[in-house]
């Protein structure tokens, strides 16, 4: 039987988010009536949490890292309210405070029963696959970044699962999809790759993303740039953002964005679904108007020049994914 998921983009609940959680975590503080009635019709809602959760850490010093993202215990009740199933943590910002703070975010997320892959206490616990059960479905989610290395986990130190993309697709990485495609009816592979500000994926994600689907992926749902970028089945790109507090750039305008709605059965995924979204300061809503017809128009042309149509119908951007993949 087919299920839906809701796929959103970077997460971040740290700075001006987290001014205002300390306050309230009120879900229409963040995120609009409008936007989760979308999130409410999936029958589990995954994110990238582009921040650690805990109130303990000092800051992760490295050479020309400018921002750290933390944010309070208190996060999770948000994302619990927001419906969310499991977050990836396997990004450029979870060791932004260092290994207790790291620590402590899987804790927090275990209090609400919020499933976290992609980093852990050891090097087999960030690359360790999370399996969630979705209506009659077992689908797998493996968390990977290509960067910072210096955030890569260790077999005895806290950190993320990093692999450098840019360099091929590792064996570990490879024999993990083709091994959760054996024991579940669904990979799903949620990369975060390349760099910020980007408007399409740079080729070595475009060779990475073909290398997963071949060893098995069902779906691969990046997320990075900031900014969505095209769908080729069954690759997602980039997601964009989110809920954040991030400065916009007037070109790209990474303050508008989308929330994925893919429904997939045990053959793979069948149709995407994509809402617009306008982030303001600290809240996301339903993108209108103007906002609305320009995210359309450079999604439609995204997807067109990676060969893949897209259309409206109705208020959403549709895909259909039933299709050759081919990165």
């Amino acid at each position: 039987m087919p299920v839906t998921l809701a796929l959103a983009g970077d997460t971040m609940l740290g700075r001006g988010v987290a001014d205002l959680l300390a306050k309230s975590t009120d879900p229409d503080t963040y995120v609009s009536y409008g936007v989760r009635e979308y999130l409410s019709e999936a029958d589990a809602v995954l994110l990238n949490l582009e921040c650690c959760v805990s109130d303990r850490g000092s800051l992760w010093f490295a050479p020309g890292k400018v921002f750290h993202f933390r944010a309070p215990p208190q996060a999770v009740d948000l994302l619990a309210e927001l419906g969310v199933s499991c977050v990836t943590l396997a990004n450029n910002h979870a060791l932004d405070y260092g290994y207790d703070a790291l620590l402590d975010t899987r804790t927090h997320l275990e209090r609400l029963e919020i499933r976290a892959a992609g980093a852990g206490a050891t090097l087999a616990e960030a690359r360790e696959p999370v399996v969630l059960t979705v209506g009659g479905l077992r689908i797998a989610v493996i968390s990977v970044t290509d960067h910072p290395e210096d955030y890569a986990a260790t077999p005895d130190e806290p950190g993320v699962a990093y692999a450098d993309l840019t360099t091929g697709v590792p064996g570990w990485l490879t024999d993990t999809v083709a091994r959760m495609r054996t024991e579940t009816d669904a990979v799903l592979v949620s990369p975060h790759w390349g760099p910020n500000m980007t408007a399409a994926p740079q080729p070595y994600i475009r060779v990475a993303a073909t290398i997963l689907a071949d060893a098995g992926a069902t779906l691969i749902a990046g997320h990075s740039a900031h900014v969505a970028h095209g769908v080729a089945p069954p690759v997602l790109y980039d997601m964009g953002d989110f809920l954040d507090d991030y400065a916009v750039d007037t070109v790209l305008r990474n303050d508008l964005s989308l929330l994925f709605l893919v429904t997939i059965d045990e053959l793979g995924p069948l149709r995407l679904r994509a809402v617009p979204l306008k982030l303001g300061y600290c809240r996301t809503v339903l993108a209108e108007g103007e906002d609305r017809a320009w995210l359309g128009r450079r999604f439609i042309s995204a997807c067109q020049a990676l060969g893949t149509p897209a259309a409206w119908e109705d208020d959403l951007l549709v895909v259909d994914l039933r299709g050759k993949h081919g990165g």
